[in-house]
């Protein structure tokens, strides 16, 4: 599916799923304008557009309001891509009050933007929605077991109400926009302080240290690897069918916590000690995405394996454990987090 001769808008570019969307996008011909204020995203994601007349870098955030460049400006913009917001708990808990205000701020009024330029709009929402499940897999007539008041409630209920907004939008006839709901993603340009299990395993292995765990290891996983999401938010920018609203992107493969840390030790061949913590506060047992909606409507399913992703990542944070290990600790939101991953 290609994006030539578009315009599209990418509101959290620099990130780890944002950067790699905005390299598909101009790969497939389209402008793109990426806002990101930095606060997580990274400069070093963007470095390949540094000559590409294509792409316009905007330092922004979206709770503020919209740069007049691209609000009052007579540039047509044909998609808007909505993945601004932190996305790990470290990173969402270090300023609750801005991830729930870039959820619902931002989204209002990127929804604007949209109407405005009469542009598609696309929101990257969460499978966080669906809590601590009590159904499995999770499809997306599931309702959920969210905690409103808990530590990932700025992040959970962010979404809902970001989901809310877009809804009421569509069925209001202003706004051309559909929901993704986003499954485990990892893969090159993940932070190796985000605490996200792919990337703490990965990172401890590479340094030697002890690989933390926390609970039994048993509560299941299902990762999907960024280039067959990416796939997934091109397919559902570009759908005409009408969607029955929201739609599950993941990969329905599931495993335990434990099991990939075998993965991962195997495929690096590392001997690693393998320590247990407690289980943080609301972290669901169980997550796996009913894929039948993006298989009926788009067409998607995951292709990369497990195996092929996994050699991908290893040989990413490889390649960059000197640097990684070099960059300062003010750098970090976490310190805990990095230490644990080996960094600090």
């Amino acid at each position: 599916m290609r994006s030539g001769g578009k315009t599209a808008v990418v509101a959290g570019g620099a990130g780890f799923l944002g950067s790699h969307l905005c390299d598909r996008l101009i790969a497939d011909g389209a402008r793109v304008i990426c806002i990101d204020n930095l606060l997580t995203g990274r400069i070093e994601n963007l470095r390949q557009f540094e000559r590409e007349p294509r792409f316009t870098l905007i330092e922004a955030d979206v709770i503020d309001p919209l740069p007049q460049r691209i609000a009052s400006g007579r540039d047509r913009i044909d998609e808007i891509y909505n993945l601004a917001c932190a996305a790990s708990p470290p990173h969402y808990q270090a300023d609750p009050e801005h991830t729930m205000l870039t959820s619902v701020i931002g989204t209002h009024q990127l929804l604007g933007l949209a109407a405005g330029k009469g542009a598609r709009f696309m929101l990257a929402s969460t499978s966080e929605v669906y809590g601590d499940p009590d159904v499995h897999p999770q499809p997306e007539t599931y309702r959920g077991n969210v905690n409103p008041i808990g530590p990932r409630a700025c992040y959970d209920e962010g979404k809902r109400a970001a989901e809310c907004l877009a809804s009421d939008a569509l069925r209001a006839r202003r706004v051309d926009a559909r929901i993704a709901r986003i499954f485990n993603t990892y893969g090159p340009r993940m932070q190796p302080d985000d605490g996200r299990v792919v990337s703490n395993v990965i990172c401890q292995a590479l340094s030697g240290r002890d690989i933390t765990v926390y609970g039994s290891g048993e509560q299941t996983r299902s990762f999907c690897y960024v280039s067959d999401l990416v796939e997934g938010f091109i397919r559902l920018m570009a759908c005409d069918k009408d969607l029955p609203g929201p739609i599950n992107l993941g990969n329905p493969q599931e495993l335990t916590v434990n099991e990939l840390v075998r993965l991962v030790l195997a495929h690096l061949g590392a001997d690693c000690v393998v320590v247990t913590k407690p289980l943080p506060v609301d972290d669901p047992r169980r997550r796996r995405p009913d894929i039948s909606r993006a298989k009926s409507y788009l067409g998607w399913a995951p292709q990369v394996t497990l195996e092929a992703g996994l050699a991908e990542t290893c040989a990413y944070f490889a390649e960059r454990a000197a640097e990684f290990r070099q960059r300062p600790a003010e750098a970090v939101v976490n310190g805990a987090d990095a230490v644990e991953a080996g960094l600090l």
